[in-house]
């Protein structure tokens, strides 16, 4: 199959997506909007009868001083990653971002490779000689993603370190996420393990209310989001790239990006951004106070985000990234026991990859990135 590649238009683009059962928010058009400090490029492949077959965003970064730049495709490009001429796909793409003036191309594949149920995470975590997701046989194996693997070392693609771009824009490589598809809201709450069934009904007694918010509820929200990042030691966004992210998204689909906010005597308590795009729902960020958390508010929340992902039809309730460790002294662990409460399992994709265009540019990439 002969396949041509070719800078595409948003609403062609949007238009592809809107055509997928779903692609990663990370490939939306209005993406690149989020992302202000990329230059951006939408592509698109054609087949022999001119059908738009693939789609990708592109965010280009340039180097300091120099008319080069990093390419990125977070989560993407929209392909056909088990064609066997995965080759006739990523030639022509990579062509023409040289031809671009990038030095590198960084992709992540949207490929899933291992799944772990939680019953198995779970003995994982009981079990003292486990560290790590990969110490734990996984329940479920994916052979065409290391087919796809295979494909891409062949071709000269170097899988990139955990914690790639170096940029704080690299995607999680290990997700958590509850399948919904084909199963009822009751068997979904059933796979709940009993302290989150408790905390459920123990918001719902003490009159624990989930609402949704709007464009004017951000300021409050990033008051919850401030004390987080306090009590997380993390570095908070500004509000503006919650109100951007919000008026570029939904401007795109106005269901795009949801707020909600669970609140105790009219007090806010915690709060949650949410993503959509097909089939597939984000729990995005998330914030809560430091008072109110005898009440359960965060359970409350994302049972009621679950339970509206499954009224949409969504197929998959995604609560991003999780680290691979099984260790409770680790600091990510309580991530991991958090999201494992819900039933669901945590899933690997194959990760980021680079293929440097210019390797001198590429390894000066790499020793700036290190020294930061």
């Amino acid at each position: 199959m002969s396949l041509t590649l070719r800078t595409i238009s948003r609403e062609q683009h949007l238009a592809f997506i809107q055509s997928q059962p779903s692609a990663s928010h990370c490939q939306v058009p209005a993406w690149a909007d989020v992302k202000t400090e990329w230059r951006s490029e939408n592509l698109g492949w054609f087949d022999k009868s001119g059908e738009l077959v693939g789609a990708g965003l592109v965010l280009y970064r340039q180097l300091p001083k120099i008319k080069r730049y990093l390419a990125y495709l977070p989560e993407g490009p929209v392909i056909n990653w088990y064609a066997p001429n995965l080759d006739d796909w990523l030639q022509p793409m990579l062509a023409h971002l040289k031809h671009q003036g990038a030095f590198s191309v960084k992709m992540g594949p949207p490929v899933v490779i291992r799944r772990w149920d939680s019953a198995a995470i779970k003995a994982g975590i009981q079990d003292p000689d486990v560290k790590r997701l990969k110490d734990v046989e996984a329940t479920h194996i994916e052979p065409r993603a290391f087919e796809v693997a295979d494909r891409l070392r062949k071709m000269g693609w170097q899988q990139g370190e955990d914690g790639g771009a170096g940029f704080g824009d690299v995607q999680p490589r290990y997700v958590f996420q509850v399948p919904l598809a084909n199963r009822s809201l009751d068997d979904v709450l059933k796979g709940f393990n009993q302290l989150w069934r408790r905390n459920i009904k123990k918001a719902e007694k003490a009159g624990v209310e989930v609402v949704q918010g709007g464009y004017e509820d951000l300021a409050e929200w990033q008051r919850l989001y401030e004390i987080t990042a306090v009590r997380d030691h993390f570095r908070p966004r500004p509000l503006s790239y919650f109100q951007r992210m919000w008026t570029v998204l939904n401007n795109e689909d106005p269901n795009r990006m949801r707020l909600y906010f669970a609140r105790h005597n009219g007090v806010n308590l915690s709060a949650a951004t949410m993503l959509v795009v097909g089939g597939h729902v984000w729990y995005s960020y998330g914030a809560s106070d430091n008072i109110g958390r005898e009440v359960r508010p965060s359970n409350a929340m994302q049972w009621r985000m679950l339970r509206d992902a499954y009224a949409m039809g969504a197929t998959v309730y995604d609560l991003r990234g999780i680290s691979d460790s099984l260790d409770e002294t680790d600091h990510l662990f309580g991530l991991i026991q958090f999201k494992v409460g819900t039933g669901g399992e945590a899933v690997e994709y194959v990760g980021e990859w680079d293929f440097p265009l210019n390797k001198l540019l590429h390894k000066a990439l790499d020793i700036y990135m290190s020294r930061r």
